[in-house]
């Protein structure tokens, strides 16, 4: 005699699953059984149905599923930058027009960039993002309010910011932000130190103590561009990576985020010292940084994970962009067309970056793990017909295909609408934006 179903809270389908799985498993006609905001049960959908006793079912019956994708770099609330200083390097930019802007930034503007970048990210398919900014309560509480899973660290730096006027009050509101986020079950908090060019040995060497005592991510900007490994040597008389090597700041847990101006022995060193890396590709290119040999990187064992960097020097917050730029870039530099294929581009987004920040549960849909996804729409113009969904995914979504985006069993995105702001919302934090921006 069989079983009665057992009872969940939702049943999905979907018209085509890529599981991401240890398998790497894609399947048609899939069913995907939730309970408490975890997969109960992944597999074809008649054994599914027949084994579930659903509170209610969603038909994505013609929608391309994955899982929810991960964002390993952002500065969240630099979306009030969004195409307010473009087509320049990244030292004049960054000192000539962020950091005079930045100065001014307040804990409320901090809220309605970073409510802007969530909404811009639910709907492209993103799912959990790591951030580095300041004031970062005002971060969690946006993407808390908008169902969304991030990872929070509030930028170190040895000269004033908004929130903090020495390094030593940094590192103490760091400390105050792990001890808000704790018992937030979306939200985690990391230490972020700026680079080795704009916070000191000493709070570099503090924080990744801190970190590492504590199990959390210790992300920093590192080997972004030429001008950076200079200033490292002017005032070190060390590369960036040999800095950081020496002062015990390489290992499990950290995320070097650009590495374009890197050596092959290097990378070897990062490789060696259990370190992941976070590449912002579409960013580096528009501040012509560099490109960051991230398939050399794979094959020398160095987890990858994707960035998109903030709003205000890669101007979208868009992962499947990403994708592409990550794979079509590396072929272009190694002149091989086989370098980082598509699923290489896929698990960089996906198992890759929920690696980087000790998130090992998410980046896949199989059973135990949350029911984090995103659902793309197989009847699209851009996505038909379909051979590959995989390749699909990396080469031709643009994340325009995107028709619902799920954190936790909870839909937080479907078909334009957000469970976690209006659009009267989002537009009135962009109006504030924009007249605190321009002075109107």
């Amino acid at each position: 005699m069989n079983a009665a179903p057992a009872p969940c809270d939702l049943l999905l389908r979907a018209g085509v699953l890529v599981t991401q799985d240890g398998a790497r498993r894609v399947m048609e006609d899939a069913g995907l059984a939730v309970t408490g905001g975890l997969l109960a049960a992944v597999g074809p959908w008649a054994e599914v149905r027949a084994a579930w006793a659903p509170a209610r079912t969603l038909d994505l019956s013609r929608r391309l599923v994955l899982p929810g994708l991960v964002n390993t770099h952002c500065h969240a609330a630099m979306t009030a930058f969004r195409g307010l200083a473009d087509d320049m390097a990244l030292m004049p930019w960054l000192t000539g027009h962020i950091w005079p802007a930045e100065a001014r930034m307040t804990p409320g503007l901090v809220h309605d960039g970073t409510l802007l970048a969530c909404a811009e990210m639910l709907a492209t398919g993103t799912t959990c993002f790591a951030d580095m900014y300041f004031f970062e309560t005002e971060a969690a509480r946006a993407a808390e309010r908008m169902g969304m899973r991030a990872v929070l660290g509030e930028g170190l730096l040895d000269f004033p910011t908004p929130a903090y006027a020495t390094p030593g009050q940094g590192l103490a509101r760091a400390r105050e932000l792990i001890d808000a986020l704790r018992g937030r079950p979306l939200l985690g908090a990391a230490l972020a130190p700026h680079s080795a060019y704009a916070t000191g040995p000493e709070a570099l060497a503090q924080s990744r103590e801190l970190a590492a005592s504590l199990g959390l991510p210790w992300m920093i900007h590192a080997a972004e561009s030429a001008d950076e490994t200079a200033q490292c040597l002017e005032k070190h008389g060390l590369r960036p990576l040999e800095l950081l090597a020496r002062l015990g700041c390489l290992g499990p847990g950290t995320v070097l985020v650009h590495m374009t101006d890197v050596t092959t022995q290097e990378i070897a060193l990062v490789a060696a010292s259990g370190a992941g890396v976070s590449h912002n590709p579409r960013s580096n290119m528009k501040l012509a940084s560099g490109q960051a040999p991230a398939a050399r990187m794979l094959a020398a064992g160095v987890p990858l994970g994707l960035g998109t960097d903030g709003a205000g020097s890669g101007n979208t917050l868009n992962l499947f962009a990403t994708m592409a730029a990550t794979a079509l870039t590396q072929k272009a530099l190694t002149g091989d067309p086989t370098a980082l294929p598509a699923q290489a581009a896929l698990d960089a987004a996906t198992l890759g970056g929920a690696r980087l920040l000790g998130r090992t549960d998410l980046g896949a849909l199989a059973p135990g793990h949350p029911a984090d996804l995103t659902a793309l729409d197989l009847d699209h113009p851009g996505l038909v017909p379909l051979y590959n969904p995989v390749s699909h995914a990396v080469y031709a979504a643009t994340g325009a295909e995107v028709r619902l985006t799920m954190v936790a069993g909870r839909v937080v995105y479907e078909d334009g609408a957000l469970a976690g702001a209006t659009r009267a919302e989002l537009a009135a934090c962009a109006a504030r934006l924009q007249a605190w921006a321009t002075g109107h």
